[in-house]
């Protein structure tokens, strides 16, 4: 037997979707879960290699307000996925919250941030960029109030954020590591 979608109840709908999704077991069981959708994403870190620095955005997240009195978050520029090319949307969250212009993207794949509550998947990139790439201000869509503050910093620094558990974010957190795997040298 597989696993099958019996009964879908929408809860809520707005930017996100919120159901109750009734689902018959591959063994059997029936259960019942609540499951958030709100689209795919993507997240890209920009380094650049010759300056040992990456660009960073902080902004206020309300979930981590609510739940922890963090009054921001550190994170990889990223955003919803509102094209079919994750690629093209990456550089637009870059030149929307950094005012960066990207060219090349390496892309190290999707993942699943939250598997058991949402249907996302984030695609995942590493970008280089130069001083002179800081084409523009940043700091968000004014009409979506993001409020968001760019944070250009040294590598070295970030590395010692993840190491200290400072660094909160997920994607963040996986995308530097992922550069310290790929790219050592650049954090000495």
């Amino acid at each position: 037997m597989t696993a099958a979608i019996l009964e879908e109840r929408i809860v809520h709908s707005g930017w996100n979707r919120l159901s109750m999704v009734k689902t018959r077991t591959a063994r059997g069981s029936v259960i019942e879960r609540s499951v958030e959708d709100h689209g795919d994403a993507v997240a890209v870190l920009p380094v650049d290699s010759v300056r040992r620095t990456a660009i960073l955005v902080r902004q206020m997240r309300v979930p981590l307000l609510k739940a922890h009195g963090e009054q921001a978050s550190l994170e990889a520029p990223a955003g919803i996925l509102d094209e079919k090319d994750p690629a093209a949307c990456a550089r637009r969250e870059a030149m929307e919250e950094a005012g960066l212009l990207l060219r090349t993207l390496v892309p190290l794949g999707a993942a699943y941030p939250m598997p058991g509550v949402s249907t996302e998947k984030m695609h995942l990139f590493l970008a280089e960029y130069a001083a002179a790439d800081r084409v523009a201000e940043g700091g968000g869509l004014a009409e979506e109030t993001e409020e968001i503050e760019v944070v250009e910093m040294p590598l070295a620094a970030l590395a010692a954020l993840a190491d200290g558990g400072e660094l909160r974010d997920l994607k963040t957190l996986l995308l530097v590591q992922t550069l310290r795997l790929r790219r050592p040298e650049l954090f000495a």
